[in-house]
């Protein structure tokens, strides 16, 4: 940056900051904590490495993946950014379970206010279809253990006896 406000990253490191400085257009005097915490994880001398290796115009984003992912080591040492998008797709696919869950329960009440007539025999009377619907209908659609049918259904079971998904 040169002149009178050095970067944050010369501020840190106590050296002249020259108007050439590779860090200065990322690293403001205004927010030190920002290249502290890369300088950190990284130090220094990597990051003004990669980023002399990176074309100019993408600079701006590696700077901000690097305080990204310092960020996520500072929080997470041993896994990092990796440990961040790991509880995300858990938290997704948890959310798809219960909207799978909660899909199949809206089809279950759908399927009791509107029951579907099944093809039966001729020879069963009238009065006895509607008694084998209704009691095949709830014996299959358990209403209330919806979601206890759509656990067990997920869980599937490999050739030694152990659960695939749980």
């Amino acid at each position: 940056m040169g002149g009178n406000s050095p970067c944050a990253s010369c501020k840190l490191l106590r050296r002249r900051c020259t108007k050439d400085c590779t860090f200065a257009p990322y690293f403001p005097s205004d927010d030190p904590q920002k290249f502290a915490i890369v300088h950190k994880v990284f130090g220094a001398s990597n990051v003004s490495k990669m980023l002399q290796e990176i074309p100019v115009q993408q600079r701006a984003d590696a700077v901000s993946s690097l305080v990204y992912e310092a960020n996520a080591r500072v929080r997470d040492p041993v896994y990092g950014c990796v440990g961040a998008i790991s509880y995300l797709q858990n938290q997704v696919s948890d959310l798809q379970m219960q909207l799978a869950v909660a899909q199949a329960e809206i089809l279950c009440i759908q399927m009791q206010h509107d029951p579907v007539v099944m093809p039966t025999p001729d020879i069963i009377h009238s009065d006895q279809k509607s008694y084998f619907l209704q009691n095949e209908l709830n014996q299959y659609l358990n209403f209330g253990s919806s979601t206890n049918v759509i656990h067990d259904s997920l869980k599937r079971e490999n050739i030694f006896g152990h659960d695939m998904v749980s």
